[in-house]
């Protein structure tokens, strides 16, 4: 056969094959090397820097895409959310601070009910015990420190009857209501036997004596207001029947009687009913009660009750217990006359009737009342009764420093006298995830039923990877935890998995006002306006929560006094998550670096390629003693 010649066509082309052969497997590789590269750098925190130009947000957040790939901490991350209160602080790796600590005298500071400003206001009606915040020449610029010693508080459910000394080192409760069985001091901590004033067989008791008048454990009860509320025993109790409380009290009337009360894990802030509604929408709460909370609810033309009307719902229960009830049995110890005590008790009877409240039951040292299911015959009631009159043009929900009404908060309209004014709630635990009525019936502008569902697939999403990112989270770390701009309450529905409880709050000045919405679903919150600081002592929150919230805030106050007030209510070693555009929060974490945090910027659960980051903070240990040698 004979051979091709070297110089043949058929050769030529031979190699011509083999060198597009060549050529198309370079390209393949170099394809796959960059490949590699790129998926390997899109692993990495990208590079953040305070004129990226990322648009910011405002107000509720609206459902983002979402995908399957989640992230998770880089291989670096040095973040630790456990208690090392026995640990030497190492002062080589401290880092050079720019806010200083305060000095020891401020390791309660309150600033919106601070004392000695109290003093400047007037006395009647308990004036002087309202929100007064420090001017901008008052504020302080330094880190509340915690007292010497502190410790972590005992974990739930333990905490609702044992505190540290140390951590609130006062002794007068247990000397004053030591008969009352308030608080025990037991070497370096306290006991909670659960007793109070007028319960001294214990709370567990007494509840268990409102629920033979009123059921308290068929879901249809789930949120309730105590008013003077102690060290908050009766919220503490009520907790196992699936019932949350907002209690409150004033600043010092007994010492550090709220701060008792969220050192044992239980809800609770400082607040008064004076001359100021309370920051709660019309229509929180199933029930509010009062045990001898000294509140003269006759009074001022029964303007208290008239509150109370407005933030219970239709057909909730108001409970009260102490004088003037039973005053036939318990005037002497009272230290009152039986006429002065029947002059009282018939007063708020008639408060009660003009409010079209239903005496349910009074048994006892228990007195039950509970307000109508709609307004159809209160309004023909008024033909009787010319006060309290309706309300008339009045928002029901502004309740962030709104004088409070002699009038009476309209309810909704209805077709039926059947029907609940507003909608009627479905029973607990159902409640947290039904469409709440103000949505269902169109009443929040913007807010439709598929963006409520969004939300919650949303935030369920976003707590499985906070669980990823902090493991604690599932583990029994955190009890009270606070979500800063709560929108639908969402984080807080896919938060009850945990042994925690919520404190939702709702910025004041939000273009959209979904307090009222939160409450329906049965969480609890209270409207804030952030560039004010919170009505609750320092180091009483182990997780805070906040979305979005410096979009809103960072161009109506300076926002270092918002990181300074988180870092006054957080407690040592807890943890902060932010969520924000990257260009706010690089300017947050700068902040955060000179406050003794911890802290770490990561990629959104959808991937890197969102905008919007993750800010996660842990606030280091230390105490006034340990700064002072600093």
């Amino acid at each position: 056969m004979a051979k091709d010649n070297v110089g043949s066509p058929k050769i030529h082309q031979l190699d011509l094959k083999r060198r597009r052969l060549t050529h198309i497997l370079a390209v393949i590789g170099l394809c796959v090397l960059f490949y590699i590269l790129g998926a390997w750098q899109n692993k990495t925190i990208p590079s953040l820097t305070a004129d990226s130009g990322l648009a910011t947000k405002v107000g509720c957040e609206s459902v983002l895409p979402r995908s399957n790939a989640s992230s998770s901490l880089p291989s670096d991350a040095t973040l630790d959310f456990d208690a090392h209160h026995q640990q030497s602080v190492d002062e080589r790796s401290m880092v050079i601070e720019k806010f200083p600590p305060c000095d020891l005298n401020f390791s309660e500071y309150t600033p919106c009910q601070d004392r000695t400003r109290g003093r400047r206001f007037a006395r009647p009606m308990l004036v002087y015990r309202e929100r007064h915040c420090p001017e901008k020449d008052e504020t302080i610029r330094c880190l509340i420190p915690a007292p010497p010693k502190y410790k972590t508080p005992f974990k739930w459910p333990q905490s609702r009857d044992y505190a540290w000394f140390d951590n609130i080192p006062h002794r007068e409760l247990s000397i004053e209501k030591a008969v009352q069985n308030w608080i025990q001091v037991e070497g370096n901590r306290f006991r909670f036997p659960g007793g109070g004033t007028m319960f001294p067989r214990g709370a567990d008791a007494y509840i268990d004596d409102i629920n033979d008048l009123i059921s308290l454990t068929d879901g249809n009860i789930r949120t309730a207001i105590d008013t003077g509320c102690g060290v908050a025993s009766w919220g503490a109790y009520l907790l196992k029947r699936d019932i949350v409380t907002m209690s409150f009290a004033p600043r010092d009337t007994h010492e550090a009687q709220v701060q008792f009360a969220l050192e044992r894990g239980v809800p609770a802030m400082i607040g008064v009913m004076a001359t100021q509604r309370l920051p709660y929408p019309a229509r929180a709460f199933d029930m509010a009660h009062c045990s001898r909370c000294l509140i003269p609810w006759q009074a001022y033309d029964g303007l208290y009750l008239i509150e109370v009307d407005r933030v219970l719902r239709p057909g909730g229960y108001w409970i009260l217990s102490g004088p003037p009830i039973h005053w036939k049995k318990h005037y002497r110890g009272w230290e009152r006359s039986q006429e002065d005590l029947k002059k009282e008790q018939d007063s708020i009877e008639e408060v009660a009737k003009r409010l079209c409240w239903k005496k349910i039951i009074e048994k006892d040292d228990l007195a039950i009342w509970q307000k109508p299911i709609n307004h159809a015959e209160c309004i023909e009631s008024r033909r009787i009764y010319k006060t309290p009159h309706i309300c008339k043009n009045d928002n029901a929900d502004a309740a962030w420093y709104k004088k409070m009404k002699a009038c009476i908060t309209p309810l909704p309209e209805v077709s039926s006298q059947d029907d609940v004014a507003g909608g009627e709630l479905k029973k607990w635990p159902e409640r947290a995830f039904a469409v709440p009525p103000r949505i269902r019936s169109g009443s929040i502008p913007g807010l439709t039923t598929k963006a409520y569902k969004d939300d919650n697939t949303m935030w369920k999403e976003r707590i499985a990877n906070y669980k990823r990112i902090i493991p604690p989270l599932s583990q029994g770390r955190y009890r009270n935890v606070m979500d800063m701009n709560a929108c639908l309450g969402g984080f807080a529905a896919a938060m009850m998995r945990y042994p925690v409880w919520v404190m939702n709050v709702v910025p004041a000045n939000s273009d959209q006002d979904t307090l009222g919405v939160i409450h329906e679903r049965g969480f609890i919150g209270t409207y804030q306006d952030w560039c004010e600081a919170f009505s609750t002592y320092p180091r009483t929150y182990d997780l805070i929560h906040a979305s979005g919230l410096f979009s809103i805030y960072q161009d109506r106050c300076d926002i270092t006094y918002i990181l300074l007030e988180m870092d006054r209510i957080l407690r040592p070693e807890g943890t902060v998550i932010m969520r924000d555009a990257v260009d706010v929060l690089t300017k947050v974490k700068a902040l955060t670096d000179g406050m003794r945090w911890k802290s770490q910027i990561m990629d959104h659960e959808s991937g890197p390629f969102n905008p919007e980051k993750i800010l996660v903070a842990v606030k280091t240990y230390w105490t006034a003693e340990r700064s002072k040698k600093q």
